[in-house]
């Protein structure tokens, strides 16, 4: 959001409140609290009609402090918050003050402020600056009859940024302006699922704005020295990570917003899809099963999307007995082949649901300001949105779900949760705005608690869309509704190498893009990409996504990296502990590995699969790519030969093979990555 027009002015009809000077400076055990003043003060006059922002800063762990501006403190707080742990506290935080500034001192991080005169805030890492808020990057700003709060920390000469969720345009976010406001819009777009107002920069430290509602990021672009976020409201409350690496960053980030749950052995392997608008009953199921088992394609997860359920009932959690008359015994003889059951499931109830009338009456549906149940026509008619504020709503949910699991169901695609209306009350009087983002973290919470209690507490899976800070705790998720096309892999992999940098420990993509159908090439392509990502799904949209369907050659091209993937199942849950204990995530983009070799600060088009193995895909027809091995030796995972980095490599692969470098030095622990 821009306030100015560039250096000089604000834009028209904009007015501006900045802390200019230093009138009080409080340390206390824990804290640091600064009183700033809207200008300069030369004679005790200054004092009259003025206005006042305070700073407080705090640390709840080392090398993480906390910064909170307010502006008139009477303001009644909104719900909701983000599922942050505010009970930590850095009992070792040093906080002091002499004649000319004050600091507080958390691990190798600090923040220092003049005790008097003009304001500024610095932080230093290592005595060093690290980033600044310099005079009037902070700011209260009236525009439209609306009260804002921004803040701009300063970026060094070459400084680049990245996370923000999940993003598919460019993978640095320097020069773009990135609203965290959850949408349903595809990947072809500014547009995201997955907005997560937390970012990383190439300097090794992060930042997390600590409002679940819309806020609005300019990285390097409004000011082009400064990465700016600003809120509606008389408040500012962000987190800053020290680092000293993007690793270290994510670490902090996720022991205050909760670690990536551990996930069970066989959602590793591969999810075969009824795919969506397709038609299929119990045979067509078994029929494409017994045949992936003869063609030797084992698949681990068989997922059945929408309409498991009779159309225009979305969610009624009643399978279709015109395609289904046995589900029960359906599922009893899938599961006998070893293979576990995922159904798609919706946070909506449509008007024509059995449980529309159900939860209108018990008020667990979202009520508009009148009173009425919130009703649109979008996705299925009259849908109502489930209110997961209301302990209740979330327990009869839970309900639904769990007579399904009962029946032999292992676990949900929680689809949707972006396009939440704001014109609504909650029931425990949540403010809208901020709800719209969060809805999908209470929404998935739901069901991943349920998952946790029946299945166990290393069982549990989702597969799921949309996602906030916090949303982490939850995983599995995937890119969303990508284009059959090279340039839609592409971005789909943009996507998952942002939200990997946002704290998210496991992702994965629909194969071969979810809208029309891929040419048997880019499917075969798509499918080594696919296999050599965290979690592996066959999906589409109006046609299925079996091999065969794509020719003879595609049949082995699945095989064959089908079996590769289950080779090195033991080095990947070994990369997914490290998700689960320090939030990094399984798909690494190559300046987290890699943070000293400015070659992969932009890096885009590859990837680290856990920290020893290079993965470069293949975007073009031709087989040919060009990608770049950092310093060190390598050898080809499939091909064994050895090549030294650091350099850029151009190379022309068929089918069965694709870019996949083992560091010998980084892989030497690993058995499955060093097989001749």
């Amino acid at each position: 959001m821009k306030f100015d027009e560039g250096y000089w002015r604000l834009l028209p009809g904009t007015k501006a409140i900045y802390p200019v000077s230093v009138a009080d400076v409080q340390t206390e055990p824990g804290a640091l609290t600064v009183t700033t003043y809207y200008r300069k003060v030369e004679t005790r006059s200054d004092f009259l009609d003025g206005a006042i922002i305070t700073v407080r800063f705090t640390s709840p762990l080392p090398n993480v402090i906390r910064v909170q501006y307010t502006h008139f403190k009477g303001q009644r707080p909104k719900l909701p918050v983000f599922d942050l742990d505010y009970s930590l506290a850095n009992e070792a935080a040093e906080i002091g003050r002499d004649e000319t500034h004050a600091w507080l001192r958390s691990g190798d991080l600090s923040v220092e402020v003049p005790t008097s005169g003009e304001w500024q805030l610095n932080f230093l890492r290592g005595g060093q600056p690290m980033t600044a808020s310099e005079l009037k990057a902070a700011g209260l700003f009236s525009q439209n009859d609306k009260t804002y709060i921004r803040e701009q920390l300063s970026l060094q000469v070459g400084e680049t940024v990245y996370g923000l969720g999940e993003h598919f345009g460019p993978f640095v976010k320097n020069g773009q302006v990135v609203d965290i406001w959850n949408a349903d819009g595809g990947t072809t777009s500014e547009y995201a699922y997955k907005n997560v107002p937390f970012y990383v920069t190439s300097q090794g430290y992060g930042v997390l704005v600590n409002n679940p509602g819309l806020v609005s990021f300019e990285v390097a672009s409004h000011h082009v020295e400064r990465t700016q976020f600003s809120v509606e409201g008389h408040s500012l409350d962000y987190y800053l990570f020290g680092g000293p690496t993007i690793k270290d960053a994510l670490d902090q980030y996720t022991a205050l917003s909760g670690r990536p749950a551990t996930l069970p052995e066989w959602s590793f392997g591969l999810w075969l899809s009824t795919s969506f608008t397709t038609n299929y009953n119990e045979q067509d199921i078994l029929n494409n099963i017994e045949r992936m088992e003869e063609l030797d394609i084992p698949i681990r997860v068989f997922h059945f999307d929408c309409f498991w359920m009779r159309e225009l009932t979305w969610c009624s959690f009643l399978w279709d007995e015109r395609n289904f008359p046995d589900p029960a015994g359906m599922l009893a003889r899938l599961k006998a082949k070893g293979i576990k059951i995922c159904l798609w499931i919706n946070p909506y109830i449509a008007e024509a649901s059995p449980l529309f009338d159900e939860g209108m009456a018990a008020g667990y549906l979202l009520h508009a300001p009148d009173g009425s149940v919130c009703q649109v026509d979008q996705w299925q008619p009259g849908i109502g949105f489930v209110d997961f504020t209301n302990p209740d709503a979330c327990a009869w949910y839970a309900s639904k779900l769990e007579a399904l699991l009962d029946m032999g169901v292992d676990a949900f695609k929680t689809d949707f949760g972006e396009r939440i209306p704001t014109d609504v009350a909650y029931f425990d009087g949540s403010d809208p705005e901020r709800m719209h983002n969060y809805y999908t973290y209470l929404y998935n919470q739901t069901v991943f608690d349920l998952l946790q209690r029946v299945k166990g507490e290393d069982q549990a899976v989702v597969f799921a869309r949309s996602a906030t800070c916090g949303n982490q705790k939850f995983p599995v998720h995937w890119g969303g509704d990508n284009l059959a096309t090279y340039p839609s892999m592409a971005e789909t992999l943009r996507g998952g190498l942002s939200l990997g940098l946002s704290g998210f420990g496991y992702w994965s993509h629909d194969i071969s893009g979810f809208t029309s159908t891929a040419t048997a090439d880019l499917y075969n392509r798509w499918v080594a990409f696919g296999l050599f990502s965290s979690h592996s799904r066959l999906h589409g949209s109006d046609s299925a996504r079996m091999p065969w369907l794509f020719g003879d050659n595609s049949i082995d091209v699945l095989r064959f990296f089908n079996h590769r993937k289950n080779e090195i199942i033991p080095y990947l849950l070994d990369v997914a502990r490290e998700a689960h204990e320090h939030g990094w995530p399984m798909m690494r983009a190559m300046v987290l590995e890699f943070p000293d070799d400015l070659t992969c600060r932009p890096l885009d088009t590859q990837y680290m699969l856990g920290p020893a193995l290079l993965v470069a895909p293949v975007f073009k027809p031709s087989g040919e790519v060009t990608y770049y091995l950092p310093a060190g030796e390598w050898r080809h995972l499939l091909t064994g030969e050895i090549a030294q980095g650091p350099g850029w490599r151009t190379e022309t692969y068929d089918y069965l093979s694709l870019p996949l470098w083992v560091n010998t030095e980084r892989g030497s622990g690993w058995a499955c990555l060093n097989k001749k």
